[in-house]
């Protein structure tokens, strides 16, 4: 198992790159090229670097490593940004390198981040996802429920997101227990 810890201002470009190239092998067959050209490692970088200097609304951000000390994954989060739904907490974004995926470390990003946010006092979470992307299904074999799914503008096209949730954060705490 990798190691996870809490993200550094140091971490940024690092944290990008992973950022952009599971975006875009992630979402290859899901999103036009067009779209997906719009993230760089560049503005990645200059997101991430902003993200880590000032947290806003106590954002949490976890990186996983490999036995070298590399990145290959992380998580990010804080407050629910619509507060439509009912829900405190959200997960902003969880990405792992391909190579990395369906070994068990999206669960352990996810374990981790749902304890990190147990601590800070939320009470619920929830994370939006592109409605036809098979890795939906991660979120819903963790025990979320579809909450919702709405349009979403990336780059010049539109496209579904739905939203998972967990009513009961310790629930989910204690699925990993």
């Amino acid at each position: 198992m990798g190691k996870i810890r809490k993200a550094t201002y140091e971490d940024a470009e690092k944290i990008a790159d992973v950022h952009v190239k599971s975006w875009k092998s992630t979402y290859k067959d899901l999103i036009e090229e067009k779209d997906l050209s719009n993230m760089t490692l560049e503005n990645r970088t200059a997101l991430w670097e902003t993200v880590l200097k000032v947290p806003v609304n106590g954002q949490i951000v976890l990186v996983l490593e490999d036995e070298n000390g590399g990145i290959i994954g992380f998580v990010s989060g804080g407050k629910e940004r619509t507060r439509h739904y009912g829900f405190d907490g959200e997960i902003y974004a969880i990405y792992l390198l391909e190579e990395h995926q369906r070994k068990g470390y999206g669960t352990d990003l996810l374990r981790a981040f749902t304890n990190e946010m147990a601590s800070a006092g939320y009470e619920s979470l929830l994370v939006w996802v592109l409605t036809h992307n098979p890795s939906s299904q991660f979120y819903a074999s963790h025990g979320a429920k579809q909450v919702e799914a709405e349009m979403v503008t990336i780059g010049e096209g539109t496209y579904e997101e739905t939203a998972f949730g967990w009513k009961d954060i310790h629930a989910l705490t204690a699925l990993f227990s």
